[in-house]
């Protein structure tokens, strides 16, 4: 059976470092977090390594992850000789979006669903990386990783998730529709590119 893959990354510079958000290509990815199905377990990989997630990525059935689709992915765009936008995802803020059309943040989405969150902000693992503190850095990118496989396999299993309002303490059942992975073809690699 074809891998799942949830993923997550960190970045050693900000926005404000390479000229706000419309240049995501010009971050710098310190660590990628990973959570595999099959193989039931967690794991980082650090910048300069990055390249050797290629063959899990190209085989995996699906990729999961939080605002993926629009950050982790592009960002990791220049690490492979492959078009990672054309994997199969899914990507839960995406999801929350199509349905809400607002986003909500992955802690508070966490806290209220889960009962826990995330153990820091993004900036954290920013000034872990400027420290070369890598078992901090790994530790709070691998709870991002937790979390959102959590939230995925809460998702999945009742197919819904409850995602407060910003204003007013609302709350709104948001139902998603998950991919057979079953129909999903093995990807076909041709001149490094992902057909």
């Amino acid at each position: 059976m074809k891998d799942k893959l949830v993923i997550d990354i960190e970045t050693s510079n900000t926005f404000d470092d390479v000229g706000g958000k419309h240049n995501l290509e010009k971050l710098s990815v310190s660590l990628v977090g990973v959570y595999s199905y099959n193989s039931d377990r967690f794991f980082a990989i650090r910048e300069g390594n990055i390249e050797s997630l290629a063959d899990q990525f190209k085989n995996a059935g699906l990729i999961i992850g939080f605002s993926s689709n629009r950050f982790d992915l592009p960002v990791l765009k220049k690490h492979f000789n492959f078009d990672v936008m054309s994997l199969p995802s899914f990507d839960i803020l995406e999801e929350i979006e199509r349905t809400t059309g607002k986003r909500v943040s992955l802690d508070i989405l966490a806290r209220t669903n889960l009962g826990f969150g995330k153990t820091g902000h993004g900036l954290d693992a920013i000034k872990y990386y400027a420290m070369g503190d890598w078992e901090a850095l790994e530790k709070y990118c691998l709870q991002d990783v937790k979390v959102t496989k959590d939230l995925y396999d809460l998702a999945e299993r009742q197919g819904y998730l409850i995602v407060p309002e910003r204003w007013g303490g609302n709350l709104k059942k948001v139902e998603f529709e998950f991919p057979d992975l079953s129909a999903i073809a093995p990807a076909e690699i041709k001149n490094g590119t992902l057909f």
